[in-house]
């Protein structure tokens, strides 16, 4: 998979699997965006991945839960308006049992996971339409197909994102957009690393193939689906979770 001459944009890309998928993308060869809600953390791995793998690479803040006009314009003027794909990949959570949930823990994770990738999606598919080109891939969840204690809101997003993927490609498949998703199951990252020991010994009895996924098995079937490999496959989602589900 040779992604040469193409530019990346990854929401939340500053750690855990957004940063896995970045790097991924640069190893093989192509220019990335880097995102997060801190520069300084966005530019300082931009500049690592430059030169680790001579490819382009920008660091620039951007907050989903607000408005995002600057972000974006920034990127795109970096970018020179080339966007080829995009994985929203952002997202938030908010645990509480639903009966003790504030409106604020809904809202907040409703406005990031969901509206967020809302208002991204519009501007960049936007500019896609006109290259005639363009892969969005959409971070879903697991838990966005069979729930979770205390993860009401984030279910609901995670679940969401699926109706978005499926009706978003039907209507710029014309213009030779794909859409897709990938559901990753329990991947070690730096937000499942503080989950008590005994919940993960839980969670690895689940999983048939015996152990937890790497950032990386998910950025892998990211990059597939973002390659000529897949230039037929669109409104799908992928599952990557060890037969979890």
């Amino acid at each position: 998979m040779n992604f040469k001459g193409k530019t990346a944009l990854i929401t939340g890309s500053t750690r855990g699997i957004g940063r896995a998928i970045a790097v991924e993308f640069a190893k093989a060869g192509a220019d990335v965006v880097i995102t997060g809600r801190d520069r300084k953390v966005a530019e300082s791995l931009a500049k690592s991945i430059e030169v680790d793998y001579g490819v382009k690479a920008f660091g620039v803040n951007l907050d989903l839960s607000g408005d995002i006009t600057n972000s974006i314009n920034e990127i795109f003027n970096l970018t020179n308006n080339k966007i080829d794909i995009l994985v929203n990949n952002a997202g938030i959570t908010k645990d509480t049992l639903f009966i003790r949930m504030k409106q604020e823990d809904w809202d907040a994770v409703i406005n990031t996971n969901l509206t967020g990738t809302f208002k991204v999606t519009q501007a960049v598919v936007k500019n896609m339409i006109k290259q005639r080109y363009g892969r969005v891939i959409n971070i879903s969840s697991i838990i966005g197909f069979i729930g979770n204690i205390g993860q009401v809101n984030y279910s609901t997003t995670k679940a969401g994102l699926i109706g978005f993927t499926k009706s978003l490609a039907k209507e710029v498949a014309s213009r030779n957009i794909t859409v897709n998703a990938v559901a990753p199951g329990f991947i070690e990252t730096d937000m499942t690393e503080t989950l008590p020991a005994d919940i993960k010994e839980g969670y690895l009895k689940q999983i048939p193939l015996g152990r937890f996924g790497k950032p990386e098995d998910v950025a892998n079937v990211v990059l597939f689906l973002a390659s000529e490999l897949a230039d037929y496959i669109t409104g799908e989602v992928i599952h990557v979770n060890g037969g979890m589900y």
